[in-house]
């Protein structure tokens, strides 16, 4: 598959059939609603789009069609970040990491993640060698 892009509703509504795993238009709608309220046409509009792309299949129940991911969560986590970091970050992730932590954005037990995380990664690579 292309590399993955999502706008900021076509990620929501991502969000909500890979929770519900598969879902009709009125139940996205639903699920939204707390941060805002969508009309029908829009999410069926945006669910026909992403159809077009194969990100999202569909079947028919009744009257309702069904909607499901066709890609993972893991998936487009990848792609998305794999593309910001190539275009605002020179293809560097260490970049990344470095504007994060100048941020700072993380929390104290999140910093000890990261610590083990790259010792795992090092460990990793080094068994590879």
């Amino acid at each position: 598959m292309d590399k993955i892009k999502l706008d900021d509703l076509q990620l929501k509504i991502m969000k909500v059939l890979w929770d519900l795993k598969q879902a009709s238009v009125g139940q996205i709608v639903e699920a939204l609603k707390p941060e805002r309220v969508f009309a029908i046409t829009t999410i069926s509009t945006v669910l026909q789009r992403l159809h077009k792309r194969d990100i999202v299949a569909f079947h028919k129940e009744g009257r309702q069609y069904i909607y499901k991911a066709n890609i993972s969560e893991k998936e487009t986590q990848s792609s998305m970040t794999s593309s910001l970091v190539e275009q605002l970050f020179d293809g560097k992730s260490s970049v990344l990491v470095n504007h994060l932590l100048e941020a700072n954005t993380f929390e104290t037990d999140e910093l000890e993640q990261l610590k083990m995380m790259i010792e795992a990664a090092q460990k990793r690579k080094n068994t590879k060698s």
